[in-house]
């Protein structure tokens, strides 16, 4: 007994200390995505104290963990750090040895099936790569800049954002250990931070009448995505006494636009390798359940001839892999931006089944067409990647969770192209397509079943408001969120891309700078003098 008070008195002594001896810095950048390894570099070299804090042993987020299939319609204006980034791995390909299962030659002509004499030669800009060579990158990056990393730290949930009136003050890790900055930037896919330092936000689709929208809200969408209504949602087809197939929604909203509080899918973008050298067989998970595939299987026998192409997306990736996509567990997320961490761990590994549960059943399962089945046997895990993960991503592809409702709001307006009106004070460019993923299956008002809450709209590039990463000033002052930033569920389908974030990502650290130097709130920087100094850093914030 005397032992175990021992310890506690111990474990009581560190706290206190690691929260007594705060560390301080300009900048605190909270989030290891790859808009944080932005942020932090950009604020490295402006010549401020900072610290990029990561919740697990890596850095880059998606951007190094299997979505090495960069989603940007206009790589052209895609400027400044953003852009250097994407230089960088283009000169990593430009050596021949680091081609172990294939030529560069070889990968460009016949994987994707294009030359590589184009837009992207003349910028010396590579899209498409392996996840360890870009989390290298980020790494030589972060050093160059001299930036201060801790790993395996978590925000405190529960009191453990500081704050005096408006301003922060300090964060406090669960581990105890506090950190202390003039300003911080969450840039996180959560918003942790800034939801637990006071700032409004939501979660979920806005009814369509809150912003004059027109793509809000809930909406069985009638011209796009899969028809579903042949097919019978119960477990025993005919039998509704068998109850519905999992994830079905059996009571729809009233109306087409109606508010709720559901996201767009998550899922894993999975790599995998032909490459029989570094190929790891698809086991067939634990908690596997044949039931969250039924809804796939009846499609397919509707097509029995469907190309395996046209039920999962393998993106070819330099060395005989893939970015893999459209592993997406339908109503499986919802839950996930406000969850605790043990809440949104159960949520991933859910996820993780999923994902390799398709994959499984697609490759082995006897009621699959046999052409599916013997190319999907040619598809594993790479050995050479997230070795320290068994070979599987590390970070969930979180696309939406909380949204900020900041200074000003992106709304369907400033980002769609028929009736634009432009977001003022832009720090940089959208250009994607509006872009949600199916959000739900549900039962219709017919008792069809069928795929809810798709939007897939092409654009062209529009500004975004730096105001849409600055809270509402009479909420907090030295905050910058460049992720889940201020917009409506409709303009953050677009505007939800990597390397927009990124962009942003370095545009909050020079206004953190600008804010720190002139000793004012994030919101009362000059603007002039902000769009001066990013357009010298080659940011590209305006529309040609």
């Amino acid at each position: 007994m005397k032992k175990i008070i021992s310890i506690l008195l111990l474990l009581i002594s560190f706290t206190t200390y690691a929260s007594n001896n705060p560390s301080s810095y300009d900048i605190c950048v909270y989030g290891e995505s790859a808009s944080g390894v932005i942020t932090a570099i950009q604020s490295g070299r402006l010549g401020k104290k900072v610290v990029l804090i990561s919740k697990n042993t890596h850095v880059g987020g998606l951007v190094t963990s299997g979505l090495t299939a960069t989603d940007m319609n206009r790589n052209d204006v895609v400027g400044g750090l953003t852009r250097e980034y994407y230089q960088r791995l283009y000169t990593y390909y430009l050596q021949p040895q680091v081609w172990v299962s294939q030529n560069r030659d070889e990968f460009f002509v016949k994987s994707l099936k294009r030359t590589y004499k184009g837009k992207n030669e003349d910028r010396k800009m590579q899209w498409v790569y392996e996840s360890k060579v870009a989390e290298k990158i980020m790494v030589d990056m972060l050093k160059e800049a001299n930036v201060e990393v801790l790993f395996n730290e978590r925000l405190k949930l529960k009191g453990g954002v500081k704050k005096s009136g408006k301003q922060l003050t300090g964060i406090e890790m669960e581990s105890g250990k506090l950190i202390q900055a003039k300003v911080f930037v969450d840039a996180t896919y959560e918003g942790d931070l800034m939801a637990k330092s006071g700032v409004s936000y939501t979660v979920g689709r806005e009814a369509n009448d809150q912003y004059g929208e027109t793509l809000n809200g809930y909406r069985i969408n009638y011209e796009k995505g899969t028809d579903l209504s042949q097919i019978d949602p119960y477990v025993i087809e005919g039998d509704k006494k068998s109850g519905l197939l999992p994830y079905i929604d059996k009571k729809a909203p009233s109306k087409q636009g109606a508010k709720d509080k559901k996201v767009q899918a998550y899922t894993y973008r999975m790599t995998l390798t032909d490459d029989p050298a570094n190929r790891i067989k698809i086991e067939k998970p634990a908690n596997y359940n044949a039931l969250w595939y039924e809804v796939l299987l009846r499609q397919i026998k509707l097509n029995p001839s469907i190309e395996l192409q046209k039920i999962i997306t393998l993106t070819p990736m330099p060395n005989r892999k893939t970015d893999t996509n459209h592993l997406d567990f339908f109503g499986a997320s919802y839950n996930y931006a406000e969850a605790s961490y043990e809440q949104r761990k159960q949520i991933e590994q859910l996820h993780k089944d999923y994902a390799l549960g398709m994959l499984w059943f697609l490759g082995n399962d006897p009621r699959v067409p046999e052409h599916i089945r013997k190319e999907m046997s040619d598809w594993g895990l790479p050995k050479d990647e997230f070795v320290d993960t068994q070979n599987f991503p590390n970070h969930i592809y979180v696309r939406e969770a909380r949204r900020m409702q900041g200074e000003y709001v992106m709304i369907e307006k400033n980002v769609t192209k028929e009736g634009r009106e432009a977001a003022a004070h832009g720090i940089g460019l959208g250009s994607y397509a509006l872009d949600c993923h199916y959000v739900s299956k549900v039962i219709d008002g017919e008792g069809k079943l069928r795929y809810e809450g798709t939007i897939f709209r092409p654009t062209t590039p529009y500004p975004i408001s730096y105001y849409a990463i600055t809270p509402k000033k009479k909420e907090v002052t030295n905050l910058l969120v460049p992720i889940c930033l201020s917009s409506s569920h409709v303009a953050y389908s677009s505007i939800r891309m990597e390397p927009v974030y990124m962009v942003l990502g370095q545009s909050a650290a020079v206004a953190a700078a600008m804010a720190i130097d002139n000793n004012v709130a994030v919101q009362d920087i000059s603007y002039a003098d902000l769009a001066t100094k990013l357009e010298g850093l080659n940011q590209i914030i305006k529309t040609q």
